[in-house]
């Protein structure tokens, strides 16, 4: 792919933003697990607000593999509906004949994110920019916004859309292409989750075994100090020392995009890394190696396997991994939790996930050449 001066400019300043939002999102030991204080509580998610026009029309776009390079990908190829969204694999695929090295988070509730990827090198509070990111990365859909727009031009029925949405003689361009798909993005929320009912008071809205659930939750489990707010996440970035997955180098070309990954965030000495040092890779801190975004507990039960690298296949050996205090470099300790209390704290941690988030996936209209202009 071309990188341009103004590619790498624009690289350049978003990692200078990540590096100091990512300082205020860290305790001065390194590891926002050092926290003191009272963490916030959990909480009912706000509703998210998109246009029902743009959303629709970004509805086709995600699912259209047009918006890759060899039209061979969608958003949908990694963010299945069926798969909560994500794409029910430990690490997640990738633009053809590359393989990814870290497991596909799911796409609901992003809206309410302040910040995406593991290492939560993009900023979340613009889900365009978000998606102009996924579709140029070289290893997720390797594609260009005017290659895109010429395409999308040739389907008449994303004009259409198109000028109904920004007026007659409008036709797609760049930015508004990934605000539009954004839009659609926007309105994949969760739906009756049974812990948004019992936050707003519905006492009966979860069983009596996750009610001891949440009770750990808050309490002898520790998990409210990381997991909390409406996300159950506290958007910051822990070390909690999950072991690696060995898949990541058994396969050359999962290897070779981790690699390629830490070239083009400027790390050093990134041909001699053989772990993934997340958040490290951005910010080039050494007290940062290892470490994640923690990310949204809600709806768990349909976006196994877990962690960033996709290393448990279950919730309960989640539960057991932080039982144990974590892995190595893990700054936690163990919980001693009896095996009575680890299911209780699975059955409330289901609860955060509520009815499948369900759209019709719609068939890509056809290309009907037209009349571009002349060279």
């Amino acid at each position: 792919m071309i990188q341009t001066a103004q590619k790498t400019l624009l690289r350049a300043l978003a990692a200078a933003g990540l590096i100091a939002g990512a300082a205020a999102l860290l305790a001065p030991q390194g590891d926002s697990h050092a926290q003191s204080g009272k963490a916030p509580d959990l909480a009912p998610l706000p509703e998210a607000k998109f246009d029902k026009r743009r959303a629709e029309l970004g509805r086709y776009l995600f699912f259209d593999a047009r918006l890759s390079g060899d039209a061979a990908i969608s958003c949908a190829t990694c963010h299945k509906p069926e798969n909560g969204w994500a794409d029910g694999q430990p690490l997640s695929k990738a633009y053809p004949g590359s393989e990814y090295f870290r497991n596909a988070p799911t796409v609901v509730n992003a809206v309410f994110r302040d910040r995406f990827m593991w290492d939560g090198r993009l900023d979340g509070t613009d889900l365009g920019t978000l998606v102009r990111d996924k579709v140029t990365e070289g290893h997720f859909m390797q594609s260009d916004g005017r290659i895109i727009q010429q395409r999308l031009k040739q389907v008449p029925e994303y004009v259409a859309m198109w000028t109904e949405i920004f007026g007659k003689g409008s036709d797609p361009y760049g930015p508004a292409m990934f605000g539009i798909v954004g839009d659609f993005v926007r309105t994949l929320t969760s739906r009756n989750a049974p812990i948004d009912r019992f936050l707003k008071g519905d006492q009966g809205a979860i069983g009596a075994e996750a009610k001891e659930g949440h009770v750990l939750y808050k309490g002898k489990a520790g998990c409210i100090a990381c997991h909390n707010g409406p996300l159950a996440s506290d958007g910051r970035f822990h070390r909690t020392g999950v072991p690696e997955n060995p898949e990541v180098w058994n396969d050359p070309l999962r290897a070779i995009t981790m690699l390629r990954h830490y070239s083009t965030q400027g790390m050093p000495n990134y041909m001699n890394a053989r772990t993934d040092v997340g958040l490290y890779a951005i910010t080039k801190d050494d007290r940062h190696r290892g470490m994640f975004l923690t990310p949204s507990l809600r709806e768990l039960k349909y976006t196994a396997p877990y962690m960033h690298n996709g290393v448990f296949a279950t919730l309960a050996e989640v539960v057991d991994f932080y039982d144990k205090g974590g892995g190595k470099g893990s700054v936690l300790k163990g919980l001693g939790l009896t095996a009575a209390e680890k299911k209780a704290l699975v059955a409330f941690l289901e609860t955060m996930s509520g009815e499948p988030v369900k759209v019709d996936v719609p068939k890509s209209p056809p290309y009907k050449p037209r009349n571009l202009g002349k060279n």
